[in-house]
């Protein structure tokens, strides 16, 4: 009864997330200084349809505490901007802080470009919401940063941990196991390089939508299979892997290409937050089998019907996001 309790608890408690599992995004602050002496900044946050985090960008020299020149939504962001005459020194040594950050778990991404041609860029946290603007010889990229934003994201984006999660259960073998895994990650880097380099562009609510669809596409097969009726997918789990990884890669890409980061920043960054996503990923995957090796030699029993109860769970919780995702046909 305890393992029945605490297995409850724990679907419970993933029923009860949000279900806009990728809310979790990196707001962009974008500040430009040109050679006729202006400044130009653009502030663009996450929203879902007129929510948002309640976040305030600042800078020392009192900038941005004026209402902006204009705001406008898109259909997943709120964009703000703000044009200043730039006083003699410019932007060096302001110091720019985000208002609220400490009060959330995401993530601001901040760059900054000199009228020299020079630039920096900057991830801003939670606990780190505040950085003194010091410009820099060459454009720099911290590349720590946007290797764990991509770590962030995976273990943040709900719904593609309850793919990996399905996929893990339907697969027989460690070898057919690394075979399909190696599978979903090809294919989502693939369309993740593709549309954040902005070769292929797709309206993120469909991508959405279909994504909460191959989960659920998934716990089908699983139910399937423990009925002894195992279908396409338990044959070439591989193949039905790289079929949806590749519309897990847009949903990825979301995370990057959406921020709207320069293009000369885009190449590295995308490197390193697909290298995030994929560190992210085997470390979800070893936790899982590590789990359901203890399951099986600590509660035998347990080990036996928790698997069948699964399926039921994230395939109910997927349908729902699903439904929910549908509603810009509406």
């Amino acid at each position: 009864m305890s393992a029945a309790k605490l297995f409850l608890l724990f679907s419970m408690a993933w029923v009860s997330l949000p279900a806009a599992a990728h809310e979790v995004r990196p707001a962009y602050l974008e500040i430009s200084e040109s050679r006729s002496g202006q400044v130009h900044v653009l502030w663009k946050q996450p929203t879902a349809g007129r929510l948002s985090l309640p976040l305030s960008p600042h800078l020392s020299s009192g900038w941005l505490d004026a209402p902006p020149a204009s705001a406008t939504f898109t259909e997943s962001y709120m964009l703000r901007r703000w044009e200043h005459s730039v006083p003699p020194g410019g932007l060096n040594g302001q110091t720019v802080a985000i208002d609220g950050l400490d009060r959330t778990i995401t993530d601001v991404l901040l760059r900054v470009n000199f009228a020299d041609g020079s630039s920096l860029s900057q991830v801003l946290r939670p606990g780190q919401a505040r950085f003194t603007i010091e410009q820099a010889g060459k454009s720099s990229l911290p590349v720590g940063d946007y290797f764990r934003l991509g770590v962030t994201h995976i273990w943040l984006g709900i719904d593609h941990l309850l793919y990996v999660f399905g996929l893990i259960l339907l697969v027989d073998g460690l070898r057919n196991l690394l075979k399909t895994i190696t599978a979903f990650t090809l294919a989502h880097s693939i369309t993740l390089a593709s549309a954040a380099l902005g070769y292929v562009e797709v309206s993120p609510r469909p991508i959405e939508a279909v994504i909460a669809l191959s989960i659920v596409y998934v716990a089908v097969e699983l139910v399937h299979l423990y009925r002894g009726r195992p279908g396409f997918a338990r044959r070439y789990p591989w193949v039905v892997a790289f079929a949806f990884g590749l519309l897990h890669g847009f949903g990825f890409a979301g995370a990057l290409a959406e921020v709207g980061l320069p293009e000369d920043a885009i190449p590295a960054a995308l490197l390193l937050f697909n290298l995030g996503i994929e560190a992210g990923q085997v470390a979800f995957v070893l936790a899982v089998l590590l789990v359901i090796k203890g399951l099986r030699l600590l509660l035998p029993r347990a080990a036996g019907w928790v698997p069948r109860l699964a399926p039921h769970a994230i395939g109910s919780l997927a349908a729902f996001w699903c439904l929910e995702r549908l509603e810009f046909l509406f």
